[in-house]
């Protein structure tokens, strides 16, 4: 059941790619007349590098909105491999996810909080299509990496985190073509290079377990 539940997640990444041309289509990310653009405006004498960074739009939104949630699973799962994992560097890559996930989170709920709108959409755990979030684990898979342990653990929990990471890097990728923010677009930047080179480790991993 873990197994096939990874593989059909693996399906949403073209939904959410799908959902992201939808959006594009009805309004890009830069275009005032969608009202997708909030803090535009610039004052006299207010500085530029400011205004730049209160400027957002709702790809901007979504992004922070849903990236919340997806770190927060894999902060989630990471923390089991403090008691659950066998292999010293299955653990040293959790508390490296763990340690590089945490202040992401914290940084996208205080651009939220800035830019005035809820820390969660209302379909939190969702993307704006209707589906689950791409590489969003499910509670069956989620009991099942909470069941194992030892060398069982680690090859689920690499497992897991690599269909994690693609999910991740799907939407950073949609942010980085549709956002307006420019510390969003950087984030979700250094998160496709972060969580591709993560991704490589674990491959080697698996390969070694």
């Amino acid at each position: 059941m873990f197994t096939n539940s990874l593989v059909m997640r693996r399906g949403f990444v073209a939904v959410a790619i799908a959902t992201g041309l939808a959006l594009s289509a009805c309004g890009g990310a830069g275009s005032s007349d969608s009202g997708m653009n909030h803090g535009s405006g610039m004052a006299t004498g207010e500085d530029p590098s400011t205004t730049a960074q209160a400027t957002f739009n709702d790809a901007d939104v979504m992004f922070a909105q849903m990236m919340i949630p997806h770190h927060t699973q894999a902060v989630e799962m990471a923390d089991m491999a403090a008691t659950r994992a066998a292999d010293g560097e299955v653990k040293a890559l959790a508390a490296r996810i763990r340690q590089a996930q945490e202040p992401e989170i914290r940084t996208m709920t205080d651009w939220l909080s800035r830019w005035g709108r809820p820390a969660a959409s209302p379909g939190a755990g969702m993307n704006h299509g209707g589906s689950p979030m791409p590489g969003e684990m499910s509670e069956v898979d989620m009991k099942a990496l909470t069941a194992a342990s030892g060398t069982a653990f680690d090859k689920q929990f690499l497992t897991m985190m690599v269909a994690h990471h693609e999910g991740a890097i799907t939407m950073a990728r949609q942010e980085m073509a549709q956002g307006s923010n420019q510390d969003a677009t950087a984030l979700a930047a250094r998160i496709v290079q972060d969580q591709q080179a993560e991704i490589t480790e674990i491959d080697n991993l698996l390969r070694r377990l």
